[in-house]
């Protein structure tokens, strides 16, 4: 017989529909982390949900920075300076068959300066997986409705399911990102994107 799992509880998981204002919000910490980081940031995108019109989101925008070097201490440096906080080097994301400790799932996050929004900052290095991974993910979000509509349903129901648990919503919603990241690779093949460089 299967272990139960129970979750902890944490703070309340909200999928609210698209707003309107997330570019704009997201358009001004751009120019301010662009000011900040100067040719130590490769470039900077809005990266998650709220980057993606018309899917359902949590009120939390995720900006990724790419830079040169993860290791390059005027990353942290500078940020700290502008007032980010938080940062944080003992990070790696996840991904379905990979080794957690890979070097391309290794990245650094900062949270907003005080008083501001919400955010999610993700600091990741050019050309590794998991810089790979969101922007591909977004844009083919942007690009599907199908699978953004059903995207979008998955999560609200998540958030009626585990209402108060962010582990619980993540539990599911991961792994379910790394199949619909299969999707992407498919459409990428097929309609030429390439990261930038």
């Amino acid at each position: 017989m299967p272990t139960a799992i129970t979750f902890e509880k944490s703070r309340p998981i909200q999928v609210i529909p698209y707003q309107a204002s997330w570019p704009k919000e997201y358009e001004e910490t751009a120019q301010d982390l662009k000011s900040a980081l100067g040719d130590t940031a490769r470039y900077i995108d809005h990266i998650g949900s709220t980057s993606v019109p018309n899917l359902q989101a949590k009120d939390v925008l995720d900006i990724q920075i790419t830079v040169h070097d993860l290791e390059d201490p005027a990353i942290q440096t500078k940020l700290e300076a502008a007032g980010y906080t938080g940062f944080s080097k003992a990070y790696h994301d996840e991904f379905s068959g990979m080794d957690p400790n890979s070097p391309d799932l290794e990245k650094r996050m900062i949270r907003e300066k005080e008083g501001q929004r919400r955010m999610h900052i993700h600091i990741r290095e050019y050309g590794r997986f998991n810089q790979r991974y969101p922007l591909l993910f977004r844009d083919y979000l942007r690009a599907s409705a199908v699978t953004r509509q059903t995207y979008g349903l998955l999560k609200e129901r998540l958030a009626q399911l585990f209402p108060e648990s962010k582990d619980g919503y993540y539990f599911i919603k991961d792994p379910l990102m790394d199949m619909i990241f299969e999707g992407a690779e498919h459409w990428a093949l097929h309609s030429g994107w390439k990261l930038r460089t």
